[in-house]
């Protein structure tokens, strides 16, 4: 019997991914990697000039094509297949990235009239210039009694679909009502492969406001947010959310010759990229958390009953695994946090030092790191660079170091940063425990799990918990093409669900990371001082952060 293959499309916040699976046992042949041409735009728009405000975050979306028209021609060309065995096509895509676009589905950025308009762009995941909107919205839902505010622990996000869209009425309603439909990004590069605009219950349900019983808010909700969103759902949110693993359509003949597949190919509805891990590790029951661990980190915790818990981003149901309910938390930085020592913080001895041996900064830190002991620096840190996600919510939070001295090193510092961003992950568990929803069993994916074995050391003993790896490098995109073999269906070679293509095509490492008991109980006492600052600064003992953050605005 010829091999039968799929494809999971990643696309990430910097580059974005495809990766050829064997359908019959998730064996990775292929990859390649695009890194946008544009990259993220938070600065100035790319051809005019034009600057942005603080905490914008724009994506061309011709880049995403790129993804497309690069990456997989190239794992078809490198494994030497025949582009009729592939089945299936899965998408993921970081969310809520958010597009308006025109009837024909372009977006509006690409039009000659708004080229040089900054809300004509993809607004990223970490576009957080709506807060107002977000805090708004967030009032107003609560005086209202709107049942759905539980649902997101109380509070919804910048980061999402309805702030984003809000944004753009209050600040270019020209644009506003140009815009035929805002779509996720991973719902618009579905309809670029099948010419169909298909939403995705996942991608509604947890950035969007949907529910699968109660569908979106009512337009009386809208309409007191702003009389020009009343009927905002029912016209720029158009067409019911379709569930995970169902075909959104075939490959149009010219998506085949973009990507070099054939015309047919089935498409499955997109994911949020964290999501599409959750059975790519095998998760597939209740109480199974996976960290997706990359520049952010996003907490997905699989359960089979409705709770409201405090700060999470949402709960869904059948929102990844059919009969259960999907919880999502985050930490909207982690990696970035890393990233921004390394390029900001370290000084000029430790760049020569790692050059001298050949190794990366980020390796001769966690080298001298992973000498110290559990609080032997003296530092704590507040993990919140980008804010805070879960449990605060609240994007006007800001990072913190306390404990420097003259003495304090390089390593030490950085260690403090990796400690900080366990410490909200345990937080973040702590939380779903103390509502009713148990975790049971820790998964860890991503690219930092890959790179840094003392960060996965350090989570271990800061929760208390074994965590299992799995076996694949590219896990979202895995994720992502079992989907694309649910899509095809078992007729063509596929699978009937997503809990039977887990079971075939997920695989773990053997090597785990458990708990040192020793290191835990150190870290025991840090992390009740860790939670003493979380809620001092986070939950109104002082609004110096936020104060901060308003005069920087004003002076900019």
């Amino acid at each position: 019997m010829n091999k039968r293959y799929v494809i999971g499309i990643d696309f990430g916040t910097e580059s974005g991914r495809a990766v050829l699976v064997d359908a019959g046992n998730g064996e990775e042949i292929s990859d390649h990697v695009t890194v946008y041409p544009h990259g993220v735009i938070n600065e100035a728009l790319p051809d005019s000039g034009k600057l942005l405000g603080p905490d914008w975050a724009l994506q061309q979306p011709d880049d995403y094509l790129e993804v497309l028209r690069r990456s997989v021609p190239e794992v078809l060309r490198s494994s030497c297949i025949d582009p009729a065995q592939v089945i299936g096509i899965g998408i993921d895509f970081t969310s809520s990235t958010v597009m308006p676009v025109d009837k024909a589905g372009t977006p509006l950025c690409l039009l000659e009239a708004y080229k040089d308009e900054p809300h004509a762009y993809v607004k990223l995941w970490k576009h957080h210039a709506a807060q107002r909107q977000a805090d708004r919205l967030n009032e107003t839902a609560a005086v209202r009694g709107e049942a759905f505010l539980e649902r997101y622990g109380g509070r919804t996000s910048s980061e999402w679909m309805v702030p984003k869209a809000w944004q753009v009425l209050s600040e270019a309603p020209q644009l506003y009502e140009a815009a035929d439909q805002f779509l996720e990004a991973a719902d618009w590069v579905v309809l670029q492969l099948t010419g169909r605009v298909v939403r995705s219950s996942c991608c509604a349900g947890y950035k969007a406001l949907w529910h699968k019983t109660d569908g979106y808010p009512e337009p009386s909700f809208f309409a007191e947010l702003d009389p020009g969103l009343e009927h905002f759902a029912e016209t720029k949110l158009r067409g019911t959310p379709v569930p995970l693993g169902t075909k959104a359509g075939g490959l149009t003949a010219e998506a085949a010759a973009m990507t070099g597949l054939c015309p047919g190919t089935a498409v499955a509805v997109g994911i949020i990229d964290a999501h599409a891990a959750v059975p790519a590790v095998g998760a597939v029951h209740a109480g199974q958390m996976v960290m997706a661990m990359g520049t952010s980190l996003c907490h997905i915790l699989l359960g089979d009953r409705e709770i409201h818990v405090e700060g999470i981003s949402g709960v869904v149901e059948d929102g990844i695994i059919p009969g259960l309910f999907g919880y999502e938390a985050g930490q909207p930085a982690a990696g970035d946090i890393f990233g921004w020592y390394v390029e900001q913080g370290v000084p000029g001895y430790v760049e020569r030092e790692a050059a001298a041996q050949n190794i990366s900064i980020h390796a001769w830190l966690e080298s001298r790191a992973a000498r110290l002991a559990p609080g032997g620096h003296g530092l704590l840190v507040l993990d919140w660079w980008n804010g805070n996600r879960s449990v605060l919510d609240n994007a006007g939070l800001s990072g913190m170091i306390l404990g420097l001295t003259l003495g304090t090193r390089p390593e030490e510092i950085y260690r403090a940063l990796l400690e900080a961003t366990a410490f909200g992950t345990r937080k973040v568990i702590e939380t779903f425990e103390a509502a009713g929803v148990q975790v049971e069993q820790l998964y860890a994916c991503g690219g930092l799990p890959q790179r840094n074995r003392l960060l996965m050391q350090i989570y271990a003993d800061v929760t208390g918990r074994e965590i299992r790896l799995p076996a694949s490098k590219q896990t979202t995109a895995l994720g992502a093409a079992m989907f694309g073999a649910v899509a095809a269906g078992e007729e063509h070679g596929g699978y009937r669900s997503i809990a039977d293509a887990a079971a075939k095509m997920a695989r773990l490492r053997e090597e785990t990371y458990r708990p040192n008991p020793a290191n835990t109980a150190y870290y025991e006492e840090l992390y009740q001082e860790y939670n003493r600052l979380h809620d001092y600064f986070g939950r109104g003992g002082s609004d110096v952060m936020k104060r901060l953050k308003e005069m920087r605005l004003g002076r900019c």
